[in-house]
């Protein structure tokens, strides 16, 4: 009997030790690692506003004279909107911008140049609202967008108006109205969420020419030839968008 139990005590730990044994050979298997988090897609359709400031720079030369007169603003606030649509494919992404700002009043008056015999001369005009459309471009790094742009702008000005400081009479030219450049400009943008977004923005928008010759029965400077050239306008601006972006996601 007791060489019986010896027998079968000597068995269970010969299978106990075999089994352990395989057990410690079996692979482990990998922990499950969940998926990389979806990269945020900067396409869709988009709205938004802006603020920032501007500044304005020209020359006006009485071309029969002469004369030059250097027009230079302060900043002036301006406010607006723009509308647009992005498409990104990869890191890339490009698409169209068009924005409408308005400027708050700021008579440009150049420095006075002394005439001989005629007075204190000064040219001035005034700008009222700004609009451009132009293509967009950039590199995208998930929720950052760092863009360039470049197109083409339209400015609302006033009558260019010559005044005699002296005598306290003015010529006004009969060319107000729009005056259309180039634009180019670049800036950085962030989505807070996958529809709200954030930016900053530098854009340089040069003007065409303007002419005009003083008329007949004015009080100074009949048949004068006046020209407005190194006309620029250049704005820092900061905004929000609305990104209508139906799925949020970039597809891996």
């Amino acid at each position: 009997m007791k060489k019986y139990l010896l027998l079968s005590t000597a068995a269970l730990a010969a299978i106990a030790f075999t089994t352990a044994g395989l057990a410690a050979d079996l692979p482990v298997k990998a922990p499950v690692m969940p998926p990389p988090p979806p990269l945020f897609s900067w396409t869709g359709f988009y709205l938004g506003g802006n603020i920032g400031a501007a500044w304005g720079h020209r020359d006006v030369t009485d071309l029969t004279r002469g004369l030059a007169f250097t027009q230079s603003s302060n900043g002036r606030f301006i406010g607006g909107g723009q509308i647009g649509y992005n498409w990104q494919f990869n890191n890339f992404v490009i698409g169209a911008e068009a924005d409408a700002d308005w400027l708050s009043h700021n008579n440009n008056s150049g420095t006075g140049i002394i005439v001989p015999g005629v007075g204190t001369i000064v040219a001035s005009s005034n700008s009222t609202w700004i609009s451009t459309a132009a293509a967009r471009f950039g590199i995208a790094n998930d929720h950052w967008l760092f863009y360039g742009k470049a197109g083409g702008g339209w400015v609302g000005t006033s009558n260019l108006t010559v005044t005699n400081l002296t005598t306290g009479r003015s010529i006004t030219g009969t060319n107000s109205g729009t005056s259309s450049g180039f634009l180019v400009g670049g800036g950085v943008e962030y989505a807070i969420t996958n529809n709200w977004t954030v930016k900053a923005e530098y854009d340089y928008l040069g003007l065409s020419r303007r002419t005009f010759i003083v008329p007949v029965g004015s009080p100074f400077f009949i048949g004068d030839n006046f020209r407005s050239g190194g006309r620029n306008v250049q704005m820092a601006k900061i905004g929000f968008n609305y990104l209508f972006n139906a799925s949020g996601f970039l597809q891996r």
